[in-house]
């Protein structure tokens, strides 16, 4: 909630009236909230309707009582604001096999404690950006002989490849740490004449967060 002080520095008294400069600072938390993405551009416009109609401090206060006061910080949220809890109806497998021909899993699915990748003359994709998670900690154990997997996290999740590959590999680049709570994907197994390529990429609800942050942003900047 913004404080609309009086000159001497206390609150002011909700049936207090209301002057100029006390509605030009509360339409500046509402351009700064929508310029953060935190109010659309009909909420901006309903509210500074409300603003400028606005005869007292009590009237006032209301407007911005769900945003953080100016020059304050909001509290810290996620940056993905992901959601890895499991969804009830999604599907879930715990095996995928490729015996010269391929498996994909992606989507909206609950990852099991345990998945089991078998490749034999073929390969699989197993795609996580979208998935939830049964467990803190998920296995993903890989067994890939003349063949391959690729393996797809997203970016905000914490990831350890372990395993072994003769004549082949385990791509270990894309280990490390996710953000504070994100669920641990493990990676291990065995790759002969094979390999599996774990790959971070950003997830697609992000990126249209973003792309909507961005239009949003740019239809609150003057024309030319």
């Amino acid at each position: 909630m913004t404080n609309l002080p009086e000159p001497s520095g206390t609150p002011a008294a909700p049936d207090m009236r209301a002057g100029d400069a006390d509605r030009e600072r509360v339409a500046q938390v509402l351009r700064d909230a929508a310029g953060d993405g935190r109010l659309t551009l009909a909420e901006l416009d309903e509210r500074l309707d409300a603003v400028y109609a606005a005869k007292t401090y009590g009237e006032l206060a209301p407007l911005t009582r769900d945003l953080p006061a100016a020059g304050t910080s909001a509290p810290p949220v996620p940056l993905t604001g992901a959601d890895w809890r499991p969804v009830e109806g999604a599907p879930s497998w715990k095996v995928g096999i490729g015996v010269m021909s391929g498996f994909r899993r992606s989507g909206v699915w609950n990852v099991p404690r345990k998945f089991t990748a078998f490749a034999f003359w073929g390969g699989g994709k197993i795609d996580l950006r979208d998935a939830r998670f049964s467990d803190q900690q998920v296995t993903i154990r890989s067994l890939a002989i003349m063949g391959g997997f690729e393996i797809i996290v997203p970016d905000d999740i914490t990831v350890h490849v372990k395993g072994i590959g003769i004549m082949g590999g385990f791509d270990q680049r894309a280990s490390g740490p996710g953000v504070p709570g994100s669920p641990t994907v493990v990676v291990k197994g065995f790759a002969f004449w094979g390999g599996v390529g774990v790959k971070r990429r950003r997830r697609r609800a992000d990126k249209r967060r973003e792309r909507e942050e961005r239009d949003r942003r740019e239809a609150l900047e003057p024309g030319e």
